[in-house]
């Protein structure tokens, strides 16, 4: 991952991340002693994930299974999902110009953008109801169209 994830510090500054697969511990650590190694019998070590994330202040590197990772991956995955579908605390309003793919009207109805293609001063938008129903209806280029919700651009 690179410093263009999005992710940022407090202060909002971008945190770059590096992902490693070649970070290693012995698969059952002693416990008060050194770990063991592949010569005490113990099998080959179990990979680990690495994680460094590098903000201004400092680096921090964390390391875990691939399982947990995976797990890490859902729960990001999962709270990804919960934030693009929560409804907005208030409806964002837009230009019909600036209609996109994926945007969502605010009203009573789910009606979603398909498409928005601009000829001259109109903008023909293409909608798709909840019901799998599409019209596609005209607005002036200035129309404010008050929308629910709105995918990160690029999506």
């Amino acid at each position: 991952m690179s410093s263009g994830t999005g992710i940022t510090d407090a202060d909002g500054r971008p945190v770059p991340i590096t992902v490693t697969v070649d970070e290693h511990v012995p698969t059952t650590p002693t416990a008060g002693g050194a770990a063991p190694t592949a010569l005490d019998g113990d099998p080959a070590p179990a990979p680990r994930i690495g994680i460094r994330l590098t903000p201004p202040a400092g680096a921090l590197v964390w390391s875990c299974t691939p399982e947990a990772a995976r797990e890490l991956a859902a729960e990001l995955l999962r709270a990804a999902e919960e934030a693009e579908s929560a409804p907005a605390r208030r409806p964002v309003t837009v230009e019909a110009g600036e209609l996109r793919r994926g945007d969502v009207r605010d009203g009573d109805r789910a009606m979603t953008v398909e498409s928005a293609r601009t000829d001259g001063s109109t903008v023909h938008v293409t909608w798709k109801s909840g019901a799998g129903r599409s019209w596609t209806q005209a607005y002036a280029a200035d129309t404010a169209i008050p929308l629910k919700r709105r995918l990160p651009e690029g999506r």
